[in-house]
């Protein structure tokens, strides 16, 4: 067996190493940052996926039959666009260390 066929999966492209402190400098509490990023991502997503289906329904037919669905190049190449998005997670983050993310903490204000 050679050094090059190990069994380890190789990391993602989309995977970036983060330094957490990085994270708490605004809120000063890990945990908050990341529910404050975790709601962004389902925002994100939520926007993205409702994006996709708006389009993938103008091609749609009330009368599908299987060459159709495999026909469909339209509706592949969205598709294809659509995978090729940086993961919601991903963007959230970049948003948040950026500072293009409103967020408030009704506790701490009063």
């Amino acid at each position: 067996m050679t050094a090059n066929n190990s069994n380890k999966p190789a990391a993602a492209s989309s995977t970036v190493t983060r330094d957490l402190r990085e994270l708490d400098t605004k809120t000063e509490n890990i945990y908050e940052s990341l529910v404050i990023m975790s709601k962004r991502a389902n925002q994100i997503s939520n926007n993205i996926k409702e994006e996709l289906h708006q389009k993938l329904s103008e091609f749609a037919s009330s009368n599908d039959n299987l060459e159709e669905v495999f026909e469909n190049r339209e509706q592949i190449e969205i598709s294809k666009y659509y995978e090729k998005l940086p993961k919601p997670s991903l963007v959230a983050v970049q948003e948040f260390l950026d500072g293009k993310v409103y967020y408030r903490n009704p506790a701490k204000e009063v």
